[in-house]
């Protein structure tokens, strides 16, 4: 009763901020009552994804000798497929790990939302433990870049707890050439994502399992196996600097067709190494200066 109680509410929310958004709740109940087919071995694009994904892990040595990986968890198409991925690849060609998935919860979703029902079915499933999180955003002070802090926050630290030192992203291929652009464009800073990276100030590691695989082959991998969402749920979303990043890139790859593997070879090559400076965490802890 609570939950149709709480769909009601985002419902109007929802309807409100964009009409498109309407039949999202009639489709997140929908998707409460079944599970994606996601089982390996893979067909299609699913075999692709996990060929690229082990290739990450492999090349990067992400996994090193963990044995105990988080994973956020929005319930969106890109991290549900990194969770699927990273179950499927543990114990096959790699030691076997444990997985325990990070959720944050709030009134807005950065991606698809998805009612909690539905991602602690494929969990239970999975038997992979869930941990939920709640985020105290609001629509006054909502903005990409606090929204996406404010998460990480809640997710390293409740790692920190459950002892995980190494937690898993869903960021592709495309996530990383947009923000290697943006921060170019944006910013006049020559910085991508990296594969793996410590966050010394908070004592876990950032890894992207994901980061050779195109959008393009998780949209139709998701659309196979019945997780695929609709839309970016987020109010801000299909107006932020992200999104024009997007639109700007497909612009340009009209003109110059090898943009996107050009701007994904120099993101790796000049990945930002903020994370990693003594002296950016000396500034911001001193305490901890030697």
């Amino acid at each position: 009763m609570r939950a149709l109680q709480a769909l009601d509410q985002i419902e109007a929310f929802i309807v409100r901020y964009h009409p498109l958004y309407q039949s999202v709740m009639h489709m997140s109940l929908k998707l409460i009552q079944q599970l994606p087919s996601c089982t390996p071995p893979w067909e299609g694009p699913g075999k692709s994804i996990e060929k690229l994904t082990r290739k990450a892990i492999y090349e990067f040595d992400l996994l090193e000798d963990s044995v105990h990986i988080g994973v956020a968890l929005s319930g969106g198409k890109d991290s549900l497929t990194l969770l699927f991925m990273l179950n499927a690849i543990s114990g096959r060609g790699f030691q076997k790990f444990k997985i325990t998935a990070l959720h944050v919860s709030g009134a807005f979703s950065c991606g698809a939302s998805i009612e909690t029902a539905y991602i602690k079915k494929i969990c239970q499933h999975l038997e992979i433990d869930l941990e939920i999180l709640h985020s105290d955003q609001t629509l006054e002070n909502l903005q990409c870049y606090s929204c996406s802090r404010e998460r990480r926050k809640l997710i390293f630290r409740k790692a920190k707890d459950l002892g995980i030192n190494k937690i898993a992203f869903g960021h592709h291929l495309d996530d990383h050439i947009e923000t290697f652009m943006l921060n170019l464009v944006q910013k006049g800073q020559v910085e991508g994502n990296l594969p793996k990276v410590p966050m010394i100030l908070y004592g876990v590691t950032i890894i992207r399992p994901l980061i050779f695989v195109e959008e393009k082959d998780i949209i139709e991998f998701s659309k196979a196996a019945e997780f695929a969402r609709i839309m970016c749920q987020c109010p801000v979303g299909q107006n932020s600097k992200r999104k024009k990043t997007k639109d700007l890139i497909r612009s340009i790859q009209s003109e110059f067709p090898h943009v996107k593997s050009n701007l994904a070879k120099a993101g790796l090559d000049f990945g930002s190494k903020k994370a990693l400076r003594q002296d950016l965490l000396q500034t911001v802890n001193p305490s901890q200066s030697s």
